[in-house]
């Protein structure tokens, strides 16, 4: 048997990356608990609508919520605030150029009403070996030579799942944020998932979606090529 099933949750077998049907999250928006962080199983997951969330000390635990906060790139909305800095950004923005450095910004920058617990070492390390398979990306922004902000997260066909983001000065990972959604079309990209909704993200112009609307979308952008490997140049 590779899953279990305890009502609310469903158990994951260390011997099979099979998955729960997504319907059945339970209320608390847990899917499942357990498996590992293996390439294999992150793929396996994100192909699925399915993601990693969970604080250290715990077991691992799988989610797909219902709604699904998404965002359209040719709906991205610029606050006026940003739109002077478009032409002339102040900073230099970058691709996959210190992903292991963006990711444990990421994990180590304070957050109002969060321990920044949730990105555990187990979960960098993950997702720096997704890097060098060529799946993770990251957005770098800089100022005077140092790394000040920027986001990191996964694509798969024509979705880009986006994961965390930081910026220790004001503005940094919003206008990474920009540069990386009008960057994806040319890619092929249609799709962002944004998992959770923020106001943050909403004023950029993300929705939710029901999960059927969400996974039905997924299934038909997962069947463009995913564009593998560094995507460094990709901003100019």
């Amino acid at each position: 048997m590779s899953l279990l099933h305890l009502p609310p949750y469903w158990y994951l077998s260390a011997d099979s990356l099979e998955f729960p049907p997504p319907e059945s999250t339970a209320p608390d928006g847990v899917l499942a608990i357990g498996g590992d962080l293996s390439p294999q199983r992150l793929l396996a997951a994100y192909q699925q609508g399915i993601f990693p969330w969970y604080s250290e000390g715990s077991p691992i635990l799988w989610h797909c919520p219902n709604p699904r906060f998404v965002l359209e790139p040719h709906a991205l909305h610029i606050p006026k605030s940003l739109r002077k800095y478009i032409l002339k950004p102040p900073f230099l923005l970058r691709v996959d150029t210190c992903f292991e450095d963006l990711i444990l910004a990421c994990a180590s920058t304070p957050r109002p009403g969060q321990d920044g617990t949730w990105l555990t070492r187990e979960m960098q390390e993950a997702y720096v070996a997704l890097h060098h398979l060529g799946f993770a990306h990251s957005v770098e922004a800089f100022h005077e030579g140092i790394l000040v902000g920027g986001l990191y997260g996964l694509c798969l066909g024509g979705v880009f799942f986006g994961e965390s983001m930081f910026a220790s000065r004001p503005n940094a990972s919003k206008l990474a944020f920009i540069s990386l959604v009008q960057a994806l079309p040319p890619l092929g990209v249609s799709l962002i998932d944004c998992q959770q909704k923020t106001p943050h993200l909403q004023r950029f112009g993300a929705v939710s979606w029901p999960r059927k609307r969400f996974l039905s979308r997924l299934r038909e952008l997962l069947s463009a090529p995913t564009r593998r490997g560094r995507w460094t140049g990709l901003l100019g």
